[in-house]
């Protein structure tokens, strides 16, 4: 396999009224081509911080990032984002959000039309092409936002907690949903998540990082094979990286209310 990402030596200071705050290490992450890593850790610890500065949305303070051996240096169509918020458009129906991305690139509109659909139906969102965002359940929005980074064929799928805001139900199927669009289409993802359970049901590797200021602390390789069915949350592989992950942020998350945070 070819190394498709390289963080290298990435930290992040943040300038407030009280002076800086160090919220990420010199933090170092590769990532090949076809992974799904999910990263865990406590609230404020940088997962998220993480996520944007590969997505451009961030400069590091130290380090850089690289893609394809490419330097980040700001967002870009090569990787796609999704958000816990949705961030769907609220004027634009199902489609057009989808097509958003794709009119950007300047994609004539029978060929972005026709990319989307099959996005859409991928999704289960086949008959909802031209609803609008306030017509959809949390899931279904959280659908939308899926197609259009998908369709945009990006090289990475950068993922920012982004069942957090949904019901156990529909949090699990669409676990289940992007793990199975994923088993298809082999993209490489980066998932931030505070939930154990899905981080390694989710995941080809599961990192965990410390309490702030966040550095990686394990990285582990989850070994379950695919297809996954969430009978596997049951066998001893599933439980036993589980119970070991469990301990490993319960730990940062004692460091964390030690120091105040």
């Amino acid at each position: 396999m070819a190394g498709i990402l390289s963080v290298r030596g990435v930290s992040k200071r943040f300038q407030s009224s009280q002076g800086q705050t160090l919220a990420l290490q010199a933090t170092d992450l590769a990532v090949e081509e076809n992974d799904f890593i999910t990263i865990l850790g406590p609230s404020g610890c940088g997962k998220s911080t993480l996520l944007r500065i590969v997505a451009g949305l961030e400069q590091p303070t130290t380090g850089e990032v690289l893609l394809d051996g490419r330097r980040v240096e700001g967002p870009g169509a090569d990787r796609g984002m999704v958000f816990q918020s949705y961030t769907l458009f609220p004027w634009l129906t199902v489609l057009d959000n989808v097509c958003f991305g794709l009119r950007e690139r300047g994609i004539a509109r029978d060929e972005r039309v026709h990319i989307a659909r099959g996005f859409i139906a991928k999704v289960g969102l086949k008959g909802f092409e031209n609803h609008f965002p306030k017509q959809l359940s949390g899931g279904m929005q959280q659908r939308t936002a899926q197609a259009r980074a998908l369709a945009n064929d990006p090289r990475m799928l950068l993922m920012d907690e982004p069942f957090g805001a949904l019901d156990h139900q529909t949090r699990e199927l669409m676990q289940e949903l992007l793990l199975g669009i994923w088993e298809e289409q082999r993209k490489t993802v980066l998932f931030v998540t505070h939930d154990i359970d899905e981080a390694v049901f989710m995941g080809g590797r599961v990192v965990v990082m410390s309490a702030r200021p966040g550095r990686i602390k394990l990285d582990r390789i989850v070994p379950l094979a695919h297809p996954r069915h969430y009978s596997v949350k049951t066998t001893p592989a599933f439980v036993e990286l589980k119970a070991e992950l469990t301990e490993a942020v319960r730990a940062e998350v004692l460091a964390a209310q030690a120091q105040g945070a």
